[in-house]
């Protein structure tokens, strides 16, 4: 008897919700998603903020064949000196603010952060951490500590003691950040909220109040970094040097990479006291590397023009629409506001009847997410927001 993929997926692959999407994929190639019935969908979300130069790009799939044709995985990270991650620590130290020099590879985002909870808890001998509401900074142990809501987090317990979360912009709570804080982790821009930036006035004072009180401040990236705001890195933005910046997600052309950065006299607390500090067997994989390597450089490519904010511009034209209520966020990480989440679940599966992939977010469930790849062209640009504004028509 013939087992389709779809009876093996829900019978074998782990679940993540009860209702996944649970499109067929077969190809993908620039903007596009191609099913196994040979349907056409326009990735507009970028696999959310990964596929931050499209799919399959020529450069990054020529960087990935050519260390094929080297070596893979070699040692665990730290041990040897291999190319892939030298090359890419020092390409990343050039675009990082400050003297933020030192990169620490592991394999997603989440564990950048729990890199990160360790990193300042051992550079400043404290327990409490500070976190946003409703912000995301990843799911396991740690990171999942980091989020506000007991929806998420509550069936986990216990959780990282000594958290204490700050409503943002609240210039008032800043005060709780003191002399027992080890570090203070924020998104510029909240994106599960729904894109939702900081204001710069309040960065400001949170940097201030850091310094004053010997606080590590952690700027999580993971989702706005790589260009996705329309530069390099959201603290660009609000010219903030922070102590420690997160990345993964668009950094590594669609393969699996993440890192958190630091200025090397900070980094260099997790070398001993005590030695392996922190460890990662597949940290820096030379694949991921140079994958990553090639995309920084398409990035900067798209970044050395007007692109980004000539999409954005678009975006906010074409989608001033009665249904859309507000649209928030910076370059191509962006939502656009309706008025309920049935109204919004509608409209998102419609979209994607219609070939076009967005989808809604944790924290803010009637809000759609415009996040399609930095080199998106006008056309395809254009092309999707017919297929969104026909659907807003209809609900």
């Amino acid at each position: 008897m013939h087992i389709s993929q779809r009876q093996l997926f829900f019978s074998h692959v782990a679940q993540t919700s009860p209702e996944p999407l649970a499109l067929e994929i077969e190809k993908a190639e620039g903007v596009y998603l191609f099913g196994s019935d040979g349907k056409q969908y326009l990735d507009f979300i970028s696999g959310i903020s990964v596929s931050n130069v499209g799919h399959r790009h020529p450069k990054v799939l020529a960087a990935i064949q050519e260390q094929l044709n080297k070596h893979m995985h070699l040692m665990v990270y730290g041990e040897y000196i291999q190319s892939p991650q030298v090359k890419l620590a020092a390409a990343l130290s050039q675009t990082l603010p400050g003297n933020l020099d030192s990169i620490y590879f592991v394999n997603s985002g989440t564990e950048a952060t729990e890199g990160a909870i360790k990193l300042v808890k051992r550079a400043t001998g404290r327990k409490k951490i500070i976190a946003f509401k409703n912000s995301y900074h990843g799911s396991t142990n740690g990171a999942l500590s980091l989020m506000s809501d007991e929806y998420f987090s509550s069936a986990y317990q216990p959780l990282l003691p000594h958290i204490e979360f700050l409503n943002p912009n609240d210039e008032s709570e800043l005060s709780k950040i003191d002399n027992e804080t080890a570090g203070v982790f924020v998104e510029l821009i909240r994106a599960e909220v729904g894109a939702i930036a900081l204001d710069a006035s309040f960065v400001s004072k949170l940097k201030f109040q850091c310094e004053q009180s010997g606080a590590l401040l952690v700027v999580d990236e993971i989702q706005s970094g790589f260009g996705r705001s329309g530069k390099f890195w959201t603290c660009e933005h609000y010219d903030l040097i922070p102590d420690v910046i997160l990345m993964a997600k668009g950094m590594g052309g669609g393969m699996p990479i993440g890192a958190f950065a630091a200025k090397h006299s900070l980094m260099k607390e997790l070398s001993h006291n005590p030695v392996l500090g922190h460890i990662t067997t597949f940290g820096g994989h030379p694949v991921s590397c140079m994958a990553s390597l090639a995309t920084l450089g398409i990035v900067n490519e798209v970044l050395a023009t007007t692109h980004i904010q000539e999409c954005e511009a678009i975006i906010r034209e074409e989608l001033k629409h009665p249904k859309i209520k507000s649209i928030n966020g910076k370059g191509l990480l962006l939502a656009a506001e309706l008025s309920s989440k049935d109204e919004n679940f509608t409209f998102i599966k419609n979209c994607i009847q219609d070939g076009l992939i967005t989808d809604w977010f944790l924290f803010a469930d009637h809000k759609f997410r415009i996040a399609p790849p930095l080199t998106i062209t006008k056309e395809e640009l254009y092309s999707a927001l017919a297929i969104i504004k026909s659907n807003l028509d209809k609900i």
